[in-house]
């Protein structure tokens, strides 16, 4: 158990860092672009690799609100039995949950890795001299990390203790 925390705590510490890195960057690149557009001035690779970091941004806080148990979701079910003190019926659904979500991003994991294949063979340099296989690693890496972050919060609430809730 002590293992799988210290994978979740390295993933959240990483995801918070690579947030606000990606976030910085994506402030300073485009203020760069605008005050360049004042002089008639341009850089061509700033807005291709803007949009690629806002999509890693996405990816990013998917995994930092998964780890911390604030994703989106309608719990509708579990707000009720909440209401009424039923705590291990509440836990009970926060495992059903936690399971059906990890194992949906499995499927969703091998399914943008396949595309990420496609890319591969199939793709070309997009900017920088960066291929595009590069920039479509970001969907099955976001979607692994965030099913890792599931799993632990199953394996979490399976255990007796609680240890990391």
């Amino acid at each position: 158990m002590k293992f799988l925390l210290a994978i979740d705590k390295f993933i959240e510490r990483v995801s918070s860092y690579s947030l606000v890195v990606s976030v910085f960057s994506m402030l300073l690149l485009s203020v760069l672009t605008i005050v360049l557009r004042w002089f008639g001035q341009t850089i061509h690779w700033v807005d291709p690799f803007v949009r690629h970091l806002v999509f890693l941004s996405a990816f990013l806080g998917g995994v930092i609100a998964t780890g911390r148990k604030s994703h989106i979701g309608i719990d509708i079910v579990g707000k009720y039995f909440e209401s009424k003190n039923k705590v291990i019926v509440c836990k009970n659904i926060e495992r059903v949950i936690s399971l059906a979500c990890c194992l949906t991003l499995v499927w969703m994991v091998k399914a943008s890795w396949q595309f990420f294949q496609v890319e591969a063979e199939f793709g070309k340099v997009a900017f920088l001299g960066i291929h595009s296989k590069f920039l479509v690693a970001i969907i099955p890496i976001g979607f692994s990390l965030i099913a890792y972050r599931f799993f632990f919060i199953f394996v979490t609430s399976c255990n007796s203790r609680g240890a990391a809730s």
